[in-house]
């Protein structure tokens, strides 16, 4: 199977509401080449697992089947029968979509639709065997995971090429707009795009509605910010060769990824050592006229205050350790 995943900017026509922008942040993951309900779980256990690291509780998986070409007609037809002669009570939006897709009407958020779709046609009555093992699959496997999930009928995509397994999570404490999570199997996508058949499924995120549960949780993500590495250089005046070193040591920082500055306003070492302190800047390389000629380096920690002597060619292999948690290595060497 292919794994993608997808981050960026979305665009909706609706009306905004709480939660919902017309402008908003996406991202989801998806996988094409595999029908096995296993695969179904996956997505549902990894959008799960997400949520829960983020400190969210009380997370609730609503599972569905929307069928396959071959068992959702019947069941469009029952819905349709169902609901026209509660056409006149029906909101304008799901008079219209009576005829061109009864689906939609079990999705309805107005109550008086909610109340009169509360005894409609179940899809679950519906399902051909292939749909109805499926289904029981994606259940079962979601038990080996241990993930708890209720059964939502009312649970449906209004579009033709949506197959199978339907899910949303939700966050009981966002109110009427509380979905963070929502997807399902598509097997007729790629062949709804002109392309051959291909099985596939995914799960979208909505970053502004994660965020915002975040924040109604009162969650503060520990995120750490990078640790900065300053690169100074000492001496009376700045030779061209020092500069050269200096230049070529921040960039090697770069692009050994690390976020990396140094002064381009020739000043002095204790100007450059208080402008990296107000920086953030965690370690300070100091280069001097005499750790050039000797092919050595001052490091300094700033948190700590102390700083040693190392050698040019040691410096990263030194920095990796640090980075790996070996703290034990600065003072040996120190000492």
């Amino acid at each position: 199977p292919v794994k993608l995943y997808y981050l960026g900017p979305m665009f909706r026509y609706d009306r905004p509401q709480a939660g919902r922008f017309r402008q908003f942040h996406q991202f989801g993951f998806e996988v094409f080449g595999s029908h096995d309900p296993a695969v179904d779980a996956e997505i549902i256990s990894l959008t799960w697992d997400f949520l829960g690291k983020l400190g969210l509780t009380g997370l609730q998986v609503e599972l569905n089947s929307v069928g396959c070409p071959i068992c959702r007609p019947s069941f469009t037809e029952a819905l349709h029968a169902f609901f026209v002669p509660y056409r006149e009570s029906l909101c304008s939006f799901c008079q219209e979509r009576l005829e061109r897709n009864p689906l939609r009407l079990l999705d309805c958020k107005v109550p008086k639709c909610r109340e009169v779709g509360r005894g409609a046609p179940k899809v679950l009555d519906y399902l051909c065997d292939d749909c109805r093992v499926h289904f029981l699959k994606v259940q079962r496997f979601l038990e080996i995971l241990n993930i708890p999930f209720k059964a939502n009928p009312s649970l449906v995509r209004g579009l033709d090429y949506y197959t199978h397994t339907a899910f949303e999570v939700s966050l009981g404490s966002l109110g009427a707009q509380n979905s963070l999570a929502g997807g399902g199997r598509y097997n007729n996508l790629v062949e709804a795009c002109g392309g051959p058949p291909v099985p596939g499924i995914g799960v979208a995120l909505g970053l502004e509605r994660v965020l915002l549960a975040l924040e109604k949780a009162g969650i503060e993500l520990p995120l750490e910010a990078p640790k900065l590495i300053f690169v100074a250089t000492a001496g009376e005046g700045l030779s061209e060769q020092l500069e050269r070193e200096a230049l070529l040591l921040l960039s090697q920082l770069r692009r050994a990824g690390y976020t990396a500055e140094k002064d381009f306003l020739g000043r002095s070492l204790k100007a450059q050592m208080k402008f990296a302190g107000r920086l953030g800047a965690r370690y300070v390389i100091i280069i001097g006229e005499k750790e050039l000629c000797e092919g050595n380096v001052t490091l300094r920690d700033m948190k700590e205050g102390t700083q040693l002597l190392l050698q040019r060619k040691v410096l990263f292999n030194f920095l990796e350790g640090i980075g790996s948690g070996e703290e034990g290595k600065w003072k040996a060497t120190e000492n």
